[in-house]
C-alpha cells in the first residue's frame, strides 16, 4: 500500500503539491483565528471545588480582584492624590467590562452590575484591608472585571486601565494581578519563541544543510513542517469551539511538528540515498524507500501519537485541547511526508547524490558502527554504570515541589512581577493572591471564630479577613499565606482546609489560584496511573506488530521511563533548587511549573520512541536476514546513528533558543525537551540500548506463540525491508522501471 501510495504520489507531484498548497492557505487564511481564541491557566475542569467557589463568587458580586493598581511614591493622606484616586475610580466603574473598584476607603463594596456605577469611594484611610503600604506612601486599587470576557476583550479593558492609570500624577504607577499576568503571559510567551526561534534558525540552517548535504533537500522538513503545522490550526481551531486551549499550545504544536518533520523527511531521503547507491532508478528508489523507510513512518507516527492520545484520560480541558492538537499535527506530519516526499524526489531526486557505502557489505562499517562494537564489548559494566547515572539525575524528583506560574515567573522588567514584589514587601500579609475560603456560617457564630481561629494557627497563614459582603448565612474568607515561599504554603494550607472535619451540615471550601492549582494536581494524579497504562499497552502492542518480540517493547518503555526521570530529575535540580540560575539568567520559584513534565511526558515519549522505533528498525531488518544479533545492532545503529544524531541536534538547537527569553515557563519547557533529547539520543540510544541489547543476545526476539502469530500476519518492518535486491539499474535514467516486487506478490508487497 504504500510502495502504491509513493508512486502514486511520485507519477502525480503536482497534484499533490495543489493539495497542500490548499491547505496551506485555507490554514493561513481561517486556522490563524485559533491566535484569537488562546487562553491561559492550568485548565481546571468546570466541576471542582475552587472553580465552584468562584461561580459562588461571581453570584453575589465577590469576584476576586482580576486587577491590582498600585500608586506609590505620595502619602495616602495628601488630598491630592485622595481626588486622584476618585477620579481614577470612577472613570474606571463607567467602563462597561468593569464591575467593581475597591479600594482603601471602601473596601468590599463591590457593586453588581445591575446596581450601576456604585457610590465614590470614601476618603482614603488606614485599615485593616492591606491595601495601604506599612509606610503609608502606597496604595492599591482592586478591579473586578465582568464574567466571561474573551482573551482579546480582557488585554484591550487591560490596556485601557494601563493607560488610566499611567495619567495618574504619582512617582510609580504599576498595573497587575491575574488578568494582566495572563495578558503578559501570553504575550512575553510569543515574543520569546518567536525570539528563540530567531536566535536557533542560524544553527538549524547549519545542521539542516549538514544532515541533508544539500539546499534542496534541506528545505524540505521546512516546507513539510510548514504545511502540517499551519494545517493542524485548522484543527485547534475547531477544538478551540469545544473546550480551553492554552496560550502556548500553538507553539507545543509547532515544537512536534518541526521535529516529526526533520526525523522524517531525514529517515526518507536517507533511504533514498541508500536504494540509489545500490543501483535503483529514481522511481523504483522512490517506491522502494516508501515501502521501508515509510512503513517506519507509519509505525513512528503510531507511536507517537499513542503517546500524545494518553493526555485524553485526563479530564482538563487544557491537556486534552492540546492532546487533540498534537495528535492532528503528528497525523498531517506523516501524510506530508509520505505524499510530499515523493513528488519532491520526483522534482529533484537527479539532484541527491546517493549515499557513499551504504552497501550491505559496509553497514557495520563507521562510526556508530564501531561504537556499537566498543559498546557490546564492555556490557557487563556499562548497563549497570549507565542505569545508575539516569537513576542519579533522577534523584531530586523526591524533593520536587510542582507550582504554577504567576508574577515571579515574568522578566524582572514586567510590570506585573514588579507589583507583586512591592505588595509582597510592603503590604500588610503581602496583600497577594489569597485563598478563598467559602463556609455556610454566619460570621457571628462561634463556629466561624473557632473556623478562623484554626485557619489562623496553621504554618504559613499570615493573616485571616472577613469579607464584608457576603450572601445571608455565608462567610468568605481571604487566607494570605506568608513568607518567600508562598506558593508551597497556599498548597499546604489549601489541602489543610480540604481535610477540615466540621460538623456535617457546614460545608468550606477553597478557592483562588493555590486551591485551583491543587484541584489540577489532583485530578491530574489521579488518572495520571490510566495515562500511563495506555500509554505503555498501546506502546507494547505496537511495538509487538513492528518487531514480533515482546522482550524489545518493555526494554524501550523502561529505557524512555529511565530518560524521562532523568530530565525531570535534572529539571528540579537547575529550575526548583536554582542551580545554574546565573547562567540560564532567571530567579528560581521553589517549584516547577505543574504542567511542564506532562508535556515533556508526552512529547519527550513520543520523540524519543520515534527515534526508537527508527533504531530497531534496521536492527530488525538485519536481524532477519543474518540471524546475528551483534552484528544486527551494529549495522542497525550504524545506518540509523547518523539520522538521529543529525534530528537530535536540531531539536536541540531549536528548543534550547527557547531558554533565551525571561519567562520562566518556557524555559523550563525548552530545556527539558533539549535535556530529554540529549540524554535520550546519546547515553540511551546510542550507549545503554546496544549494551542491553548485547546481554539479552536472541532473548530479545523472544515471543510467545500467539503473540508472533498475531505479529507475523501484520507484516512488521524487518520483514518488509528483507526484500531482494533486484538487478541494478542506470542510475542516470528516470523512467518507469520494473517494480513488480513492489507491488505484486513480491515479499514487500
Amino acid at each position: 500500500m504504500l510502495a502504491i501510495l509513493g508512486r502514486f504520489a511520485y507519477r502525480n507531484r503536482w497534484l499533490v503539491v495543489a493539495g497542500w498548497l490548499g491547505v496551506l492557505i485555507l490554514g493561513v487564511l481561517f486556522g490563524s483565528g485559533v491566535f484569537s481564541r488562546l487562553e491561559g491557566g492550568q485548565g481546571t475542569r468546570d466541576d471542582v471545588e475552587s472553580a465552584e467557589v468562584q461561580r459562588q463568587l461571581a453570584e453575589f458580586g465577590g469576584v476576586d480582584a482580576d486587577v491590582l493598581i498600585l500608586l506609590d511614591g505620595t502619602a495616602v493622606s495628601d488630598p491630592q492624590l485622595r481626588d486622584s484616586v476618585t477620579a481614577l475610580a470612577g472613570d474606571l466603574r463607567a467602563m462597561p467590562e468593569v464591575r467593581a473598584v475597591t479600594g482603601p476607603g471602601n473596601a468590599g463594596t463591590g457593586v453588581p452590575p445591575a446596581a450601576g456605577p456604585g457610590p465614590e469611594p470614601g476618603p482614603i484611610k488606614d485599615s485593616e484591608t492591606g491595601m495601604i503600604a506599612k509606610d503609608g506612601r502606597a496604595l492599591l486599587l482592586a478591579v473586578a472585571l465582568r464574567p466571561g470576557l474573551e482573551p482579546p476583550d480582557t488585554k484591550r479593558v487591560v490596556d485601557q486601565i494601563t493607560a488610566q492609570v499611567q495619567a495618574v500624577d504619582v512617582p510609580r504607577a504599576l498595573v497587575g494581578g491575574p488578568a494582566p499576568l495572563e495578558v503578559e503571559f501570553q504575550t512575553t510567551a510569543q515574543q520569546q519563541f518567536a525570539h528563540g526561534e530567531l536566535i536557533a534558525l542560524p544553527f538549524v540552517v547549519i545542521l539542516l544543510l549538514l544532515a541533508f548535504r544539500g539546499v534542496l533537500p534541506a528545505l524540505l522538513p521546512l516546507l513539510i513542517a510548514a504545511v502540517s503545522v499551519v494545517g493542524t490550526l485548522l484543527i485547534l481551531l475547531g477544538v478551540s469551539y469545544a473546550t480551553t486551549l492554552a496560550f502556548f499550545a500553538v507553539n507545543v504544536i509547532t515544537m512536534v511538528g518541526m521535529g516529526l518533520a526533520i526525523d522524517y523527511a531525514l529517515l526518507l531521503v536517507s533511504r533514498f540515498r541508500e536504494e540509489r547507491a545500490a543501483g535503483h532508478g529514481i522511481e523504483d528508489a522512490v517506491t522502494r524507500m516508501a515501502a521501508t523507510a515509510g512503513r517506519t513512518v507509519v509505525f513512528s507516527a503510531a507511536t507517537v501519537t499513542v503517546a500524545l492520545a494518553g493526555l485524553l484520560v485526563f479530564a482538563e480541558p487544557l491537556l486534552r485541547s492540546i492532546a487533540w492538537g498534537a495528535i492532528g499535527v503528528v497525523t498531517m506530519t506523516a501524510a506530508a511526508v509520505l505524499t510530499l516526499v515523493p513528488a519532491f524526489l520526483r522534482l529533484c531526486g537527479r539532484r541527491i547524490k546517493p549515499e557513499r557505502g551504504a552497501s550491505a557489505s559496509s553497514g557495520d562499517h563507521g562510526v556508530f558502527a564501531r561504537l556499537a562494537r566498543w559498546t557490546q564489548r564492555f556490557a557487563v559494566v556499562l548497563t549497570p554504570l549507565l542505569v545508575a547515572g539516569l537513576v542519579l539525575l533522577a534523584a531530586p524528583l523526591g524533593h520536587a515541589e510542582w507550582g504554577q506560574p504567576g508574577p515571579e515567573s515574568l522578566p524582572r522588567s514586567s510590570p506585573t512581577r514588579q507589583l507583586a514584589q512591592v505588595v509582597q514587601e510592603r503590604f500588610p500579609g503581602g496583600a497577594g493572591t489569597p485563598i478563598t475560603v467559602v463556609a455556610n456560617l454566619v460570621p457571628s457564630s462561634p463556629t466561624t471564630t473557632n473556623l478562623i481561629t484554626w485557619i489562623k494557627g496553621r504554618p504559613g497563614v499570615a493573616a485571616v479577613r472577613v469579607r464584608p459582603r457576603a450572601p445571608a448565612g455565608t462567610t468568605v474568607l481571604d487566607v494570605l499565606p506568608s513568607g518567600p515561599d508562598q506558593n508551597v504554603n497556599a498548597k499546604r494550607i489549601v489541602r489543610d482546609i480540604h481535610g477540615l472535619d466540621l460538623a456535617r451540615q457546614v460545608r468550606v471550601q477553597a478557592g483562588g489560584p493555590a486551591a485551583s492549582l491543587v484541584d489540577f494536581q489532583d485530578s491530574v494524579g489521579r488518572r495520571l496511573p490510566w495515562a500511563i497504562a495506555v500509554v505503555c499497552l498501546a506502546t507494547l502492542v505496537l511495538l509487538l506488530f513492528m518487531t514480533g518480540s515482546v522482550v524489545v517493547p518493555v526494554k524501550a518503555i523502561v529505557m524512555n521511563v529511565l530518560s524521562l526521570g532523568a530530565t525531570f530529575g535534572t529539571l528540579v535540580w537547575i529550575f526548583q533548587d536554582g542551580h545554574l540560575s546565573g547562567l540560564l539568567g532567571f530567579d528560581p520559584v521553589g517549584s516547577i511549573d505543574s504542567a511542564v513534565p506532562i508535556f515533556i511526558f508526552a512529547f519527550a515519549f513520543g520523540l524519543s520512541m520515534d527515534y526508537e522505533v527508527f533504531l530497531l528498525s534496521r536492527i530488525k531488518e538485519h536481524y532477519d536476514r543474518t540471524g546475528d544479533n551483534d552484528r544486527a545492532v551494529a549495522i542497525g545503529l550504524q545506518r540509523s546513528g547518523r539520522i538521529v544524531t543529525m534530528a537530535a541536534a536540531l531539536m536541540i538547537a531549536v528548543f534550547l533558543g527557547f531558554t533565551a527569553g525571561g519567562l520562566l515557563t518556557v524555559k523550563e519547557n525548552g530545556l527539558g525537551m533539549a535535556l530529554a533529547i540529549l540524554i535520550d539520543a546519546t547515553i540511551v540510544r546510542t550507549l545503554l540500548v546496544p549494551a542491553i541489547m548485547k546481554l539479552m543476545g536472541h532473548w530479545n526476539w523472544w515471543a510467545p506463540g500467539r503473540p508472533r502469530a498475531v505479529a507475523r500476519p501484520m507484516g512488521h518492518v524487518g520483514a518488509a525491508e528483507t526484500a531482494p535486491v533486484p538487478e541494478k539499474y542506470d542510475t542516470d535514467t528516470d523512467t518507469d522501471t520494473d517494480t513488480r516486487s513492489m507491488v505484486g506478490g513480491g515479499p514487500v508487497g
